[in-house]
């Protein structure tokens, strides 16, 4: 396996520097790790594994371990009665059905908007008059590069699903009520569910408020 390091935008946001961040403020300058040497641990398919050497601010050095992740989106589909759109589907690594929002892995070279709005009609056969992009969020930033981009879509269209090749999900309709009490029951456990369900609430409250755009 190559010894290479991640290239720029590999390690987990567009036009980085080799080592997956942008650039820190002054304030941040004395926490910040310099990568000293690299090595290949796994290089699979879909994810990668690192094993890099690096100095911390006092001067010794440490070892760090990360998954290289190509990054991937969330869509929060809002019908026009409140309801929104979710799914269950079994997650292998965990050994249970899960409920969550529409996701899935962005496509080397995809901006981020066009794969939120392929992975929604793949996965839900619904297209969107209108989108908002909140922003990010970083779900295991201690051992992985993954960023999950959150998209909200309302004036939904239904249309016909075109799901991948051995993907197997259920689609349906929820309330924020119901996802909120699932998540009081500790039954709605999948992080990025959650923070959209965080959004859902002050969206709801008026504390927080989106930026909407036409589709194209």
């Amino acid at each position: 396996m190559s010894d290479q390091a991640p290239r720029a935008g590999e390690r987990g946001e567009p036009g980085a520097d080799p080592r997956g961040r942008v650039t820190h403020p002054p304030e941040d300058a004395s926490f910040v790790e310099h990568r000293l040497a690299t090595r290949s641990a796994y290089d699979g398919a879909f994810l990668k594994i690192f094993d890099d050497t690096v100095r911390m601010p006092d001067d010794s050095t440490s070892a760090r371990e990360y998954i290289v992740h190509p990054g991937a989106v969330m869509i929060v589909p809002l019908l026009d009665d409140g309801r929104v759109v979710i799914e269950r589907q079994y997650r292998y690594p965990v050994g249970r059905v899960m409920l969550e929002f529409p996701a899935g892995k962005i496509d080397p070279g995809e901006p981020t908007f066009d794969c939120a709005r392929r992975e929604l009609a793949e996965e839900t056969g619904y297209t969107a008059r209108e989108w908002a992009c909140p922003g990010r969020l970083h779900n295991a930033p201690a051992y992985a590069t993954e960023f999950i981009e959150i998209w909200f879509a309302r004036g939904l269209v239904a249309g016909e699903r075109r799901l991948d090749e051995g993907e197997h999900l259920e689609v349906t309709t929820t309330t924020v009520d119901e996802l909120s009490a699932l998540a009081a029951q500790g039954v709605l456990t999948d992080a990025k569910t959650l923070i959209a369900l965080l959004w859902l609430q002050n969206l709801r409250a008026g504390a927080w408020t989106l930026d909407w755009r036409a589709s194209y």
